[in-house]
């Protein structure tokens, strides 16, 4: 059963989830640190995770936060200027899925169902529900 939880780096997925889960944190600015909480590795995993050849599995867990942090990322891009779209996830926030909290905090502290739940708040906004 842990093959079907578990995405090997030979499948390319993994490897094209990373790269792409790489250059959305620079662009938003995040640290390391908070990268890796974002992808539920520890900082070292996250280090070797990003550099090409990686040969690590991610759990099924870990594709489907990498992959709602693309689906944020474009659907911040939709709806936002690039200014905006960009620091919109550090910033904080008084939305209902916030009280006051940065989102990017807000989903390192409870995970990806907060993960899935600002996706959809970020869909709703834009009109995609």
């Amino acid at each position: 059963m842990d093959a079907a939880l578990t995405l090997h780096p030979s499948d390319g997925r993994a490897a094209v989830a990373l790269k792409a889960f790489g250059r959305i944190i620079a662009d938003w600015g995040l640290s390391q640190a908070q990268a890796a909480a974002l992808a539920d590795m520890s900082e070292s995993t996250w280090k070797r995770a990003r550099k090409p050849g990686y040969a690590g599995d991610l759990t099924h867990d870990q594709l489907l936060r990498l992959s709602a942090v693309i689906g944020i990322y474009k659907a911040l891009a939709l709806y936002f200027d690039d200014p905006l779209a960009r620091r919109w996830i550090t910033l904080p926030n008084t939305g209902p899925l916030f009280d006051g909290a940065r989102p990017v905090e807000t989903m390192i502290a409870d995970g990806l169902p907060q993960f899935l739940r600002v996706r959809a708040y970020l869909d709703a906004l834009r009109g995609g529900m």
